[in-house]
C-alpha cells in the first residue's frame, strides 16, 4: 500500500460543470452540433455516434456555463447515477441533463488517471452513498464535488493510465473492426437484396418470428436483458443467470428485434451468437425473435437493420402513450424482392465467416475489459506496482 495523499476532485480539477437542466429542443437531422445524453455515457467512454443533434443558436445557450472538449470527464448524475465517461473527440458536444463534466487540473491530475478513478469501486460506491436515500437515485451538483480520490505523483499518475489506456484502445480497435464488418456484411446485403422485382414475398415465408421453444426444467437459464442489446451492432452484452424461464426464447443464430419504444427507435438489435450449440437462452418479453427459414442467419440480421424494415415496423406501433409496441404481424408482411438461392449462398459464404470473426473480437473485448476492471482499483489505490501490471495482446 501507499501513503497517497487522499483529495476531493474539486481540488484537483479546474472546473466542475453541470448541464442546464432543461431539454434542448432538437432537430430531425443532422448538424454539427451534438448533445450527449445519459445513455451516451458508458464504461469509461463517450459515445457520439447515436446522438441528438441542435442547431447553433441551441448549441451556443447549452455550452454558455462552459464547451466540452476533448478529455473532459463526464459523470451522470441520475438515469442512471454513476456512469462515467471522457470525451475522446473534438466534436461540437453539449451536455444534455443529469451530467457533471469535471476538467482536470493537469499540473495536479492526468485526466486519465481521474477517468479510471472515477471507475474504481471507491469512487463508485461514494457516488452511491451521496445519491442514497432518494426515490430515485441521483447526486446533487455541490456533492459532485466532494468526491475523494487518491493522489500520486502525476509520473506515476501517467504510468497508471497508460497501463489502463492501452486496454480501452485495443478494445476501441476492436471495435472498430466489428463495425467496419458488420458494415460490408450489410452493403452486400442491400446491393444484393433490396429491390423492387417480378416476385414478391412476405419476410413470413422467408423467417420464422418468435418460434416456440422448451427449456429443460430445473437448470439455470441465461437470459439477455433488453439492457445487453446495442443500438448500433449485433454483439450482444452482459448475460445474467437466471431460474425463472419467463420472456422470448431463442438460439444461436436468431436475430432480436426491439418491440417497444423508445427501443424500436433507438435501434435495438442483437444477433445471438456464442452460446452452446442447441442451448436456449431466454431474454426480455419485449423481443421478437426472427429465425432464418429459407435464408442464411446473417440474412435475417441485416435485413432487421435495414432502415425499410424498421421504418415499416415504427409505422406499425400501437399502444398507450409511451408504451407503444411493433405488431409482430406487421413484420410478417412487410414484402421484399424474392432473394436469388444462389446468391444466397454466396451471401452465407461471405457474411458467416464475418459474423464468427465478429463473435471472436467481442470475445476478446469482454477478456480485455474483465481485466482491465480488476486492474483499476489495485493501481489506482496503489495495491500493485505498475509494473506488476499485464499489458493487454491483440487478437491475431
Amino acid at each position: 500500500m501507499n501513503n497517497w495523499p487522499r483529495l476531493m476532485v474539486g481540488e484537483v480539477c479546474d472546473s466542475i460543470v453541470d448541464c442546464k437542466n432543461r431539454t434542448a429542443p432538437k432537430e430531425d437531422f443532422e448538424t454539427p452540433y451534438k448533445m450527449i445524453r445519459t445513455t451516451n455515457v458508458r464504461d469509461g467512454w463517450v459515445d457520439t455516434t447515436n446522438v441528438n443533434y441542435v442547431n447553433r443558436e441551441t448549441y451556443e445557450k447549452w455550452t454558455s456555463r462552459q464547451i466540452p472538449i476533448r478529455d473532459d470527464v463526464l459523470l451522470t448524475r441520475e438515469a442512471p447515477l454513476g456512469e462515467v465517461g471522457k470525451i475522446r473527440t473534438d466534436e461540437n458536444l453539449f451536455l444534455g441533463q443529469r451530467i457533471v463534466s469535471y476538467r482536470a487540473d493537469r499540473k495536479k491530475i492526468d485526466p486519465d488517471f481521474l477517468l479510471y478513478s472515477f471507475l474504481c469501486d471507491d469512487v463508485q460506491g461514494q457516488i452511491r452513498a451521496f445519491g442514497s436515500g432518494s426515490t430515485v437515485e441521483h447526486m446533487r451538483v455541490p456533492d459532485a464535488k466532494l468526491i475523494k480520490i487518491a493522489v500520486p505523483p502525476l509520473p506515476i499518475q501517467k504510468r497508471i493510465a497508460g497501463i489502463l489506456s492501452a486496454y480501452d484502445d485495443l478494445i476501441a480497435v476492436n471495435e472498430r473492426r466489428i463495425a467496419i464488418l458488420e458494415e460490408m456484411a450489410r452493403r452486400v446485403f442491400e446491393e444484393w437484396f433490396i429491390g423492387t422485382s417480378d416476385e414478391m414475398v412476405a419476410s413470413v415465408d422467408l423467417i420464422e418470428f418468435d418460434p416456440k421453444e422448451k427449456l429443460n426444467k430445473g437448470k439455470p437459464i441465461r437470459f439477455v436483458p433488453m439492457s445487453s442489446i446495442s443500438e448500433t451492432h449485433m454483439t450482444i452484452g452482459a448475460v445474467q443467470r437466471r431460474a425463472s424461464s419467463s420472456g422470448a426464447k431463442f438460439r444461436n443464430g436468431d436475430t432480436l428485434f426491439a418491440r417497444i419504444t423508445p427501443c424500436t427507435e433507438n435501434g435495438k438489435t442483437g444477433h445471438v451468437m456464442g452460446f452452446e450449440h442447441n442451448e436456449v437462452v431466454c431474454g426480455s418479453t419485449e423481443f421478437i425473435v426472427m429465425r432464418a427459414r429459407s435464408v442464411p442467419p446473417a440474412f435475417v440480421y441485416c435485413l432487421a437493420r435495414h432502415s425499410a424494415f424498421r421504418k415499416h415496423a415504427i409505422q406499425s406501433m400501437g399502444g398507450s402513450d409511451g408504451r407503444q409496441r411493433v405488431k409482430r404481424n406487421a413484420l410478417e408482411q412487410f414484402t421484399l424482392a424474392k432473394p436469388d438461392p444462389l446468391q444466397l449462398r454466396k451471401f452465407d459464404e461471405f457474411a458467416s465467416p464475418a459474423f464468427q470473426q465478429i463473435l471472436q473480437l467481442a470475445k476478446q473485448n469482454t477478456n480485455l475489459r474483465a481485466t482491465r476492471d480488476l486492474l483499476i482499483p489495485r493501481l489506482v489505490s496503489g495495491e500493485i506496482d505498475v509494473s506488476e501490471a499485464p499489458k493487454p495482446v491483440a487478437a491475431e
